[in-house]
């Protein structure tokens, strides 16, 4: 009878050992990748983080690149140091994936930025879900047509002028199994002078499963919508 109980007591034992492993481990889920917009920081996505906290993320399952300068906005622009960063974060995050796949969101310019990252690492088929939050796949009406565009890098050859060759680089393509964007028409940032390019509002991501609409300006759009960004990565 002794060992009868002992054994139970080991089996309970170790039973609680692997369930507390699991619990601290966290589920497992597909590390995010969270990529800030021109001139911004990782903070933006704060809101975010907690909400993905609450459904069972850990901090080792969020990245969050740190990229360009935070006081010229006009000097950012998709060159190989902001990708790089970028394309690092993708990198750590497929290799600690537990489901080997991860998820993608981006914010403002960290959109057309995490599509050249992803575009140059061959990484579309790494990524469950992609979401562009208030991004400019299309270009910027505020930037011009290139190779008439505003003199600056932002909106330069490798930034969001209409056209550019940065843009013809990040259309029609496949960024993820599901592709969704979140867009406002208030946008105070991308809807400068019309939100349309070409007859689509500039955020919609090509060949998207589906978008959504916000009466939201530019940076609430990030911050406000959280929730949404969460279903989608989990659904």
């Amino acid at each position: 009878m002794f060992q009868k109980l002992f054994s139970v007591s080991r089996f309970l034992l170790g039973a609680t050992l692997l369930v507390c492993a699991a619990s601290s481990q966290g589920a497992c889920l597909d590390n995010v990748v969270l990529v800030h917009g021109n001139a911004d920081s990782p903070s933006r996505w704060n809101n975010t983080v907690s909400t993905l906290k609450s459904r069972g993320y850990l901090d080792s399952q969020l990245f969050l690149p740190n990229w360009g300068s935070k006081t010229n906005a006009g000097a950012n622009d998709h060159n190989s140091v902001n990708t790089g960063v970028v394309k690092s974060a993708l990198q750590a995050a497929v290799a600690s994936s537990c489901t080997g796949m991860i998820d993608v969101i981006g914010h403002s310019m960290g959109v057309t930025l995490a599509m050249k990252a992803i575009n140059e690492l061959a990484y579309a088929g790494r990524v469950n879900s992609f979401i562009g939050v208030a991004g400019a796949q299309h270009g910027l009406n505020s930037c011009g047509v290139y190779p008439f565009n505003v003199a600056s890098p932002t909106c330069g050859a490798n930034g969001l002028s209409i056209d550019s060759p940065l843009i013809q680089s990040v259309r029609g393509k496949r960024y993820g199994a599901k592709m969704y964007s979140i867009k406002s028409w208030i946008d105070e940032i991308v809807c400068i002078g019309s939100c349309y390019v070409y007859g689509s509002h500039t955020s919609n991501v090509d060949s998207q499963n589906a978008s959504y609409d916000y009466a939201l300006g530019h940076f609430g759009l990030a911050t406000s919508t959280t929730s949404k960004q969460s279903d989608l990565i989990m659904n």
